[in-house]
């Protein structure tokens, strides 16, 4: 009888030995990714909201999630957070990029069998990381035209401007050279020599846009939804700014997280009028997301 108590004993350690292990290993998953209890109440919120629209197409979607956040303050480096590189969910707080990013992980989750956050933190990372992989900091897709056809070679985008736009002269090497503007380049020369390789690549990579010049009487062939990635002439950056486009009036406008305005807006002019004569922008990248 004391044997069998022992081996009952033993049998107990040894599953609840497991249980914490198995508790243990959900734990490190989901110390992966970083989120708050008001990120996953208005992540619900849009899916209840928009779950009777969910058999329209991504395209259309967006614009209608995107309309959620007007007025959403405007936030930067929401994705510097932490010292090791983990999936930042942030829908309080935006920047042009991440207002971007979360419209297209929101159309795709809704529209997926399984509209839950962690669907939606997995459709993040399908879409923030090199082939949708993530890894340390450098497996971020830091410059947006690299984003842009990384969506393209993944089958969650087209780029139209492919067939009617010109060939954009990506000579990017921004990051390398401004190493103390980015947290995770400081003191890391690893880091750093990964990322000279990326620009590298990229800019030996051929792309295409819609110089400023030319979008008005190109402006027949954008769509709403499209997303947008506002072209520079800043020595070593391919995109300065980030937005979706949506129509007013039959025209295309930008909504965007406005870095001047400090909140998700749309944009009083047109994208070809919005686009300054005198400013630091040169014309439109176009990332056009597929279902």
């Amino acid at each position: 009888m004391k044997q069998l108590s022992l081996i009952f004993v033993l049998l107990l350690f040894i599953c609840d030995a497991f249980a914490q292990e198995v508790h243990h290993q959900a734990s490190l998953a989901e110390d992966d990714v970083v989120y708050t209890e008001q990120d996953v109440a208005i992540f619900s919120d849009i899916i209840q909201k928009f779950e009777a629209k969910k058999n329209e197409s991504i395209g259309e979607l967006i614009p209608e999630i995107g309309a959620y956040f007007l007025g959403n303050e405007y936030v930067a480096h929401t994705l510097e957070v932490t010292d090791q590189e983990k999936l930042i969910v942030n829908l309080r707080e935006l920047d042009c990029t991440t207002y971007a990013e979360n419209l297209l992980a929101l159309a795709r989750t809704l529209k997926s069998e399984n509209a839950t956050f962690q669907q939606f933190t997995k459709e993040l990372d399908k879409i923030r990381y090199r082939d949708g992989k993530r890894g340390e900091y450098p497996t971020r897709l830091h410059y947006f035209s690299e984003w842009i056809y990384d969506k393209k070679d993944n089958n969650l985008a087209t780029t139209p401007a492919d067939s009617f736009g010109k060939p954009f002269s990506n000579k990017i090497n921004f990051m390398s050279t401004h190493t103390d503007s980015y947290k995770h380049l400081q003191n890391n020369a690893e880091f750093v020599s990964e990322i000279k390789e990326q620009e590298e690549e990229i800019s030996n990579k051929n792309y295409f846009y819609i110089p400023k010049e030319e979008i008005a009487t190109n402006e027949h062939l954008l769509k709403e939804g499209d997303i947008v990635g506002i072209t520079t002439n800043i020595a070593g950056l391919d995109v300065a700014h980030v937005g979706v486009l949506v129509e007013q009036n039959g025209h295309m406008h930008l909504m965007h997280a406005s870095q001047s305005k400090l909140k998700v807006e749309i944009s009083d002019r047109p994208i070809a009028g919005y686009l300054k004569p005198n400013s630091t922008h040169t014309g439109i990248m176009i990332a056009r997301p597929l279902n």
